[in-house]
């Protein structure tokens, strides 16, 4: 419970903790069954809420794809969480870039090279990355 009291964790990142302490696996098991069957426990509710602090950190979504499914959220519940966000990603990326490297487009190849590096790192699909660098207006893109 200490650990639930916190923050939210998946089934697979709260199994993992406790047989680090030294939990055998069926009282891991037992325990994990009855969170579940209380709701104290939910996938779902943990994948909603790591999706959202992802995003405010500056994220993108394949990282955070890449960090749910470590953490043992199935496909099907990462791709409806992600896609609560779908209309945002490129106006993320947007902000994103401008909080680092401010409002301006780059000036030269390299520099803009050296952007694109940071939002891929970060997550950002070649597409989103792309609509930053576009001219004109953000809603063509």
């Amino acid at each position: 419970m200490d650990f639930l009291a916190r923050r939210e964790h998946s089934e697979q990142e709260l199994a993992r903790k406790l047989a680090v302490r030294g939990y055998d696996t069926d009282t891991v098991a037992a325990t994990l069954a009855a969170l579940v069957t209380d709701n104290l426990l939910n996938n779902a509710r943990f994948a909603e809420a790591f999706v959202h602090s992802r995003i405010q950190r500056g994220s993108g979504p394949q990282k955070i794809r890449a960090e749910l499914r470590e953490r043992g959220i199935s496909d099907d519940l990462i791709d409806t969480c992600l896609d609560a966000h779908a209309d945002s990603w490129r106006e993320r990326a947007r902000e994103v870039r401008e909080k680092r490297f401010g409002h301006g487009q780059p000036g030269d190849f390299r520099e803009r090279s050296r952007q694109m590096r940071f939002l891929q790192q970060r997550g950002f699909s070649a597409e989103q990355i792309r609509g930053v660098f576009r001219d004109g207006d953000p809603d063509e893109w």
